[in-house]
């Protein structure tokens, strides 16, 4: 059981990890799992559990007529994991740990995917 909602962990194919992230994309998985690797973690990728089916809605009468609702096909999503359990995400970068494959700090920007490359910049305590 986690202490809080940033420090989460469960067993993955058998294997006790620290979640990384859930509902990912195929795509996000790879981005995820090429910083994850370069840092040497093991990573586990699962399929996450399909979605709760959504309340039937209420009858309608015959006579309404409403267009008929197509159900969209769900998208696959997966959880990541790593094997280290003390693996927290939020600290590995506000507190500068993870590299990216380039050898840069991975700032948030970049985790989130908002930036395409990394960059060093320096902390707001160290300017001078």
């Amino acid at each position: 059981m986690a202490i809080n909602k940033n420090h989460e962990f469960e067993e993955l194919d058998g294997v006790k990890c620290g979640i990384v992230e859930k509902n990912a994309t195929a795509e996000r998985v790879a981005f995820l799992k090429n910083i994850l690797d370069y840092n040497q973690y093991k990573v586990v990728v699962v399929a996450s559990p399909p979605p709760k089916a959504v309340p039937a809605k209420p009858a309608v009468a015959a006579s309404e007529e409403t267009p008929e609702t197509i159900a969209e096909p769900a998208i696959e999503t997966f959880t990541i994991g790593v094997t280290d359990v003390t693996f927290n995400p939020t600290n590995a970068i506000f507190g500068r740990l993870l590299k990216a494959p380039k050898g840069h700090v991975v700032t948030l920007a970049y985790w989130q995917q908002k930036e395409n490359t990394p960059h060093d910049e320096v902390p707001y305590f160290d300017k001078k």
